[in-house]
């Protein structure tokens, strides 16, 4: 380990910035002797944090690390048990988020908190602590998500937006108030590579002008090269201080969760039959900002992992709609459109392609992959009542519960229970419960949106070693994700959706990132250099 980490309480260095640092100036920030208890967990146990005006200090620490209930605390959105917050030097409590907001502190959160019936303008409206004219905010909106390289248009309903543009939402709202200090968790979880390095030079030009920011991110490359500093957490407490520009990919992930990760472990396999088999499958979007499919065919073998990237809004929505039969509008298209295991299955709903052996991880866990305020015990059953749940038409409690504590205790899911609300599992345990529960289900076919995001490095190394050993067993799986690193590490073959089209198929070894880039920008199929066509835009 370098010299850079800390015992539990030490401080860190000051990192290189223009900015005021704690040895120049009192801290904007500091925490001292926070702790939270929940029913089934300490989520913060006696956590000291320091932070400085205009430094963009880092938190580290896997899924159900106490993370998010720390920035929670901070912005006022939860009260803590013990411990004393101050605020450029005065002991305060912070009792609410518009407390937090009137003191200057901003937070983006990683699950959205937006009403689904309102435009973007609206929405943003809501946030606002003192008087507005919707006409006027939206210029502003899109001023500000122009320059900040997060383009939404404000009249747009907030139930038409893709997960990318919701995230978009989150950032601009919070940005529009001018924080003193912003927390961001998760921010770039669905941004494409180009917006990123837009929001981390906006970051660091807050920084510069004296912004202090809380960054929370599982992306270990972020981490290094915006972050001044970080504190690592560890099962609710601090347990150390690095300068992560000092440490390396391996030695931050093992300070996250406590050991090194394995390698992954691709078995040695043959892709056998055709079990996804997509031809020309071409959907109108029902909504009016959506993107239309155009003509999309592909097929995923036995045996293989098939990866799909893009940028979202690209027409990822449309697709696993058509995919999933979870919208029947989706599915008006010939029934040979998509086969599953050798089977007409374009015209079937949801569960009948389900009884054909068809998997589904939605790309939204809570709402989509599982019922908030609905216990894990019950969240088993709305995908997997097949597996001996239901008899004669009476549920059965106990095989829910047995399938449900299988799943915990097989996927390493952290919580309290079988009984646990979906809610209250952190992001990464519930997104390890969700597709636990579809490969327990022993699919033939798994198709998986975004299996990893918001997900710890340790818990995303589970998944994706889940999928490659599922993959080695004879199902066919495809992946459609915005991480491009996820896709190459584990995927047998490549493509892009972009615009709404599919672009040419190739073997992830005879691809590389820059060719995949220009494709995500719809620059493919023998056009190189030229824009999709004007009815099927590229969302980059």
């Amino acid at each position: 380990m370098s010299d850079s980490f800390y015992s539990d309480g030490a401080a860190a260095q000051p990192a290189r910035g223009t900015a005021p640092r704690p040895e120049q100036a009192a801290p904007r920030l500091m925490l001292k002797g926070i702790s939270k208890q929940y029913p089934a967990v300490r989520a913060n146990d006696d956590v000291t944090l320091i932070v400085a005006p205009g430094e963009i200090h880092a938190v580290l620490g896997e899924n159900g690390a106490g993370k998010s209930t720390l920035m929670k605390i901070i912005y006022g959105a939860v009260r803590p048990d013990a411990g004393e917050i101050q605020w450029e030097g005065e002991t305060l409590e912070i009792a609410s988020p518009a407390a937090a907001r009137k003191l200057g502190i901003g937070m983006v959160f990683q699950h959205f908190s937006l009403f689904e019936t309102l435009t973007v303008g609206e929405n943003i409206a809501l946030a606002l602590d003192e008087p507005f004219d919707l006409k006027a905010l939206a210029k502003r909106i899109r001023e500000v998500s122009a320059d900040y390289g997060l383009d939404i248009d404000p009249q747009r309903h907030v139930h038409s937006l893709t997960v990318g543009e919701r995230q978009r939402v989150e950032i601009v709202r919070c940005l529009l108030q001018n924080p003193r200090l912003l927390i961001m968790d998760e921010p770039t979880s669905v941004l494409t590579p180009q917006a990123v390095r837009k929001l981390f030079a906006t970051l660091r030009r807050l920084a510069a002008e004296g912004c202090s920011i809380l960054y929370i991110s599982h992306k270990l490359d972020e981490i290094q090269e915006l972050c001044d500093t970080a504190t690592v957490m560890r099962g609710g407490r601090v347990t150390g201080h690095v300068k992560p520009k000092e440490e390396t990919h391996a030695s931050l992930a093992q300070l996250m969760v406590g050991h090194s990760l394995p390698d992954y472990t691709r078995r040695e396999h043959n892709p056998g039959e055709v079990l996804l088999d997509v031809k020309a499958l071409s959907v109108t979007s029902d909504d009016p900002f959506g993107t239309s499919l155009d003509n999309v065919s592909f097929a995923v073998h036995a045996g293989e992992i098939f990866g799909i990237a893009g940028v979202s809004g690209n027409g990822q929505a449309e697709l696993l709609s058509a995919l999933s039969g979870e919208k029947r509008g989706a599915s008006r298209q010939p029934a040979d459109a998509i086969r599953i295991c050798g089977k007409p299955a374009g015209r079937l709903g949801a569960g009948a392609r389900r009884a054909l052996g068809f998997g589904f991880v939605p790309e939204e866990r809570l709402g989509r992959g599982a019922v908030p305020a609905m216990t894990l015990s019950e969240n088993a059953l709305l995908t997997a009542h097949r597996q001996k749940m239901v008899s004669s038409g009476w549920i059965r409690a106990g095989a829910m519960r047995a399938f449900a504590k299988r799943c915990i205790e097989a996927f390493d899911v952290r919580c309290g229970g079988a009984e646990a609300l979906a809610q209250s599992l952190s992001g990464g345990n519930l997104q390890k419960y969700i597709v636990g529960r579809e490969i327990l289900q022993a699919p033939k076919v798994l198709v998986v949106a975004q299996p990893t995001w918001g997900v710890d490095v340790g818990a995303a190394a589970f998944i994706r070693q889940q999928l490659l050993d599922l993959s080695a067993r004879g199902v066919a799986i495809l992946v459609i994700s915005e991480e491009l690193e996820e896709l190459f590490d584990i995927c047998d073959r490549i493509a892009v959706l972009a615009g709404g089209r599919l672009s040419p198929v190739r073997a992830t070894g005879a691809t590389n990132a820059e060719e995949i880039g220009r494709w995500m920008a719809g620059l493919f199929g023998g056009r190189e250099g030229t824009a999709p066509s004007a009815g099927h835009p590229a969302h980059v």
